[in-house]
């Protein structure tokens, strides 16, 4: 082995994630290889988060892309396995819940290469969700552990993982936001898409809302009747776009459907809206910390800190419409403060770990 961290990404929540571990590292002088798998892989899904975020160009880009999760992981456990025996790594650091971040893990497990896994700990205890079962698994198979809460300490305590593998560090994610906050212009994106002064925010992707039929359409009639009472933008992803437009969202009133956008783009509606309604991990935390009411489209959360210290309140469909009108009548007031080392330092911290580590073990 040499002295290289090897770093995994895959989707855009793992670049927002790992742009500030990135750096510590380059600004302590670690040496670095950045491996993107291809998981996202429009440009406005990927290569514009790289400018943006000021992450430097993939040392290699495995191009794996979409498909079901048995042929994706798969396809990239068989790329994961060249590029890692190739490169030999001290240490592969994994981002979040998604295939790469699983498949990453596994890979260096088999070929006897130490994992770190940031965002470790996340627990919503429904194992129907791919996602559950990826930050479970990931978990086992690490060797470091960074967790971005409290309560994540404790779940891996429960399970089993030694202490002294588990670090608490608070949040990259919110590193990332503190880092571009103040390019958040909500007055200009509320005017580049012809939005009126009050409007809400809509991302929906996981498999629950959007890969059934059924559940689309359910999402879509939910969503048509909540733009009702508020204007609604709604940057599509890639999983749910045909089928939320199959169900008829498109021809709501009250409805903006957009095409993905950037990060300062997206956070910029966020940043200005008077309601956000989402299925997604990390925006319950961005806008936990920008003191934006948050309605999640779920049953559970593995990020209860933003139910406790922020915005967040997880609702059904039947529940949404009502929740959503009581935010509007002024019910959603913001916390003093964010939760424990949502600071904006997570990602020093990280690297302060990991180059110890290197220290011990080079």
């Amino acid at each position: 082995m040499n002295g290289c961290v090897l770093h995994v990404v895959g989707t855009r929540p793992n670049f927002v994630k790992a742009a500030p571990v990135v750096a510590a590292l380059g600004a302590a002088g670690c040496e670095q290889v950045l491996v993107h798998t291809g998981q996202h892989y429009d440009e406005r899904m990927s290569d514009i988060f790289f400018r943006q975020l000021g992450l430097p160009e993939p040392d290699t880009d495995l191009g794996v892309g979409s498909g079901s999760h048995a042929r994706q992981t798969a396809d990239l456990l068989v790329a994961l396995e060249g590029e890692l025996t190739a490169r030999a790594p001290a240490l592969v650091t994994v981002y979040g819940d998604v295939n790469s971040t699983l498949a990453a893990a596994l890979v260096a497990a088999k070929l006897g290469v130490p994992v770190a896994h940031v965002e470790a700990g996340l627990r919503s205890f429904d194992m129907t969700m791919p996602e559950e079962v990826n930050r479970r698994l990931v978990d086992q198979l690490a060797q470091l552990l960074f967790a971005t809460s409290p309560e994540a300490v404790g779940h891996l305590a429960r399970e089993g993982v030694a202490t002294g593998r588990v670090h608490l560090v608070g949040n990259p994610m919110i590193d990332t936001l503190l880092t571009h906050v103040e390019q958040f212009d909500a007055a200009s994106a509320r005017a580049a898409h012809g939005l009126p002064e009050r409007y809400g925010v809509v991302t929906l992707h996981r498999p629950a809302n959007v890969d059934d039929p059924e559940a689309a359409a359910a999402a879509a009639r939910v969503l048509t009747e909540a733009a009702r009472h508020l204007d609604l933008v709604v940057p599509l992803h890639p999983r749910g776009r045909a089928a939320l437009r199959a169900a008829g969202l498109a021809d709501a009133p009250g409805i903006h459907l957009l095409d993905p956008l950037g990060y300062v783009e997206f956070m910029s509606l966020v940043r200005g809206a008077a309601a956000v309604i989402t299925d997604s991990g990390g925006v319950q935390e961005e806008t936990t910390v920008l003191g934006v009411p948050c309605l999640t489209l779920r049953t559970t959360t593995e990020r209860p800190v933003t139910v406790t210290h922020g915005t967040n309140r997880l609702v059904r469909h039947g529940e949404l419409v009502p929740a959503l009108r009581k935010l509007l009548d002024g019910g959603g007031a913001a916390p003093a403060e964010g939760p424990p080392l949502w600071d904006g330092r997570a990602g020093a911290r990280i690297a302060r770990v990991i180059t110890g580590w290197l220290e011990r073990h080079g």
